[in-house]
C-alpha cells in the first residue's frame, strides 16, 4: 500500500483558508481521509466553531492513544508583505510556505498520516483517537473544550495524548513540552476627578495612581522559578487615558497586565494579590480602582515518566537528539487535555509561526510523521 504523504496533506490543508473561526474545508478534508481509513468520525460543532472527533478501534479500550491539534490559523496580516500566496502552499528551496505551515497544519497532517498508515499496516490491540479543533487561535471556548465535553458525554476516553504543536525553538528534536505556564490578564480602570492641568489641587489625577500601580506590579518579583518551571513573569500590556488634551487632567484611565505563572501560584492566588495592590492604591490616592480578571489557564505539568520517555525516545531515534523536557512558551490546548489524561506536546520548529511568509521545512514534515509513527508502534507494542 502507498504511504500517506504528510507533505501533500499539509499542502492541501494550507490551501483551506481556515482563519478562526472559519472551517475553510480543512476538517472536511480530514474527515474524508480518516473515514476512508476506517475511523469513526463525528463533527462536534459548537457555536461558530467546527471540530472533528475521530476514533479507530473499540470505544472504551483500555489502551487508547490520542492526538490533538488544530486546523484554524491566525489572519495573514498585510498580504502585500508576503512574497507568496498565503494559502498557496508554494514550495521553494526545500520549504513549504503558507499560513498554518508551521502552526499547525503540518503537525495535524503528520499525525493524521501516521495514524492512517499505522492502523492499516499494523492494526493495534487498542484504539487511536484524533481530536482536531478549529478554535485554538481564538478564544478557545468552543474548540478542544467542546471535544472533551463530547467525549465525556459519550464515555470516550484517551489513555494518553500528544498535542502536535510546534515545540522546537531552532532545530528538530530539540524540545518537547511536559507542561505549560498559566496565564492571567487583569484590566484596571482608575477613576479620579477631572480638572485643569494648571490647577491639579482641584482634581484627582487617576494617572498618578495607575502609574504607581503599574510600577509596583512590574517591579514585584513573583518567584525565582520552581523545579520544572522558569520564574513567573508579569508584563504591562496596556495603558491609556483616551485624553487628547495636554491641559486637562483626565477623569479616568485604563491599564492591563498579563502574568505567565508557574506552579507556585494559581489564578486565584494571583487575583487576590492583584486586588490587594489595587486596594492599596485606592487608599493611598483616594481613587476608585476597578479590576476585571480573565484566567486563560492554570499552570500544569505531566511529571517525567513513561509518556515523556516514550516520546523522547522516538524523537531521539528519528533525529539523533534527546529532547529537553520543557514548560516554556505560551498556552496551548494541552491545558484542557490535562484534565482528561496525561499529555505532552511534541512537534516541529516554530520559528516562523504567525509571521509573514510562515514556512516549514518539507523534510521535517516527513520526519515528524516518522516520529509519530514510532510512538504509535512502541505504545501498542
Amino acid at each position: 500500500m502507498t504511504a500517506t504523504d504528510p507533505a501533500a496533506l499539509t499542502a492541501a490543508l494550507i490551501r483551506c483558508p481556515s482563519v478562526t473561526p472559519v472551517e475553510g474545508g480543512a476538517l472536511v478534508l480530514l474527515e474524508q481521509l480518516l473515514s476512508e481509513a476506517g475511523f469513526d468520525c463525528t463533527r462536534v460543532d459548537r457555536g461558530e466553531t467546527s471540530n472533528l472527533f475521530a476514533r479507530w478501534g473499540a470505544k472504551g479500550h483500555a489502551r487508547t492513544f490520542g492526538f490533538n491539534g488544530h486546523t484554524d490559523v491566525v489572519p495573514v496580516g498585510d498580504e502585500t508583505a508576503w512574497t507568496v500566496d498565503p494559502f498557496g502552499a508554494e514550495e521553494k528551496d526545500g520549504f513549504m510556505y503558507g499560513r498554518g505551515a508551521t502552526d499547525m497544519k503540518s503537525g495535524v497532517a503528520a499525525f493524521a498520516a501516521a495514524a492512517v498508515d499505522f492502523v492499516r499496516d499494523t492494526p493495534p490491540d487498542g484504539a487511536v483517537i484524533l481530536t482536531i479543533t478549529g478554535d485554538e487561535e481564538g478564544d478557545a471556548t468552543d474548540g478542544t473544550t467542546a471535544l472533551l465535553d463530547y467525549m465525556d458525554a459519550e464515555q470516550e476516553q484517551m489513555s494518553h495524548c500528544l498535542v502536535g504543536e510546534p515545540t522546537c525553538p531552532n532545530h528538530m528534536g530539540e524540545m518537547l513540552k511536559i507542561g505549560r505556564r498559566g496565564s492571567i490578564t487583569a484590566w484596571f480602570t482608575v477613576l479620579g476627578v477631572q480638572g485643569h492641568a494648571a490647577y491639579p489641587h482641584r482634581a484627582n489625577n487617576p494617572l498618578n495612581g495607575m502609574v504607581r500601580l503599574m510600577d509596583r506590579l512590574a517591579g514585584h518579583e513573583l518567584d525565582q522559578g520552581s523545579e520544572h518551571f522558569d520564574a513567573s513573569t508579569l508584563a504591562v500590556v496596556q495603558l491609556d487615558t483616551g485624553n487628547a488634551a495636554t491641559n486637562v487632567i483626565p477623569a479616568h484611565c485604563t491599564g492591563a497586565v498579563n502574568i505567565r505563572f508557574n506552579d507556585l501560584h494559581s489564578g486565584a492566588s494571583l487575583t487576590d494579590w492583584l486586588q490587594a495592590e489595587a486596594d492599596k492604591i485606592e487608599a493611598e490616592f483616594g481613587l476608585t480602582v476597578e479590576m476585571k480578571v480573565k484566567i486563560s489557564g492554570e499552570s500544569f505539568i505531566t511529571p517525567p515518566g513513561d509518556l515523556s520517555d516514550l516520546v523522547a525516545g522516538a524523537v531521539e531515534a528519528e533525529t539523533g537528539i534527546r529532547p529537553e523536557l520543557s514548560t516554556t512558551g505560551g498556552t496551548s490546548d494541552a491545558r484542557f487535555v490535562k484534565n482528561h489524561c496525561p499529555v505532552v506536546e511534541c512537534g516541529l520548529v516554530g520559528k516562523t509561526m504567525h509571521q509573514v511568509d510562515e514556512r516549514v521545512e518539507v523534510a521535517h514534515i516527513h520526519q515528524l510523521k516518522a516520529i509519530y509513527s514510532r510512538i504509535l508502534k512502541e505504545y501498542f507494542a
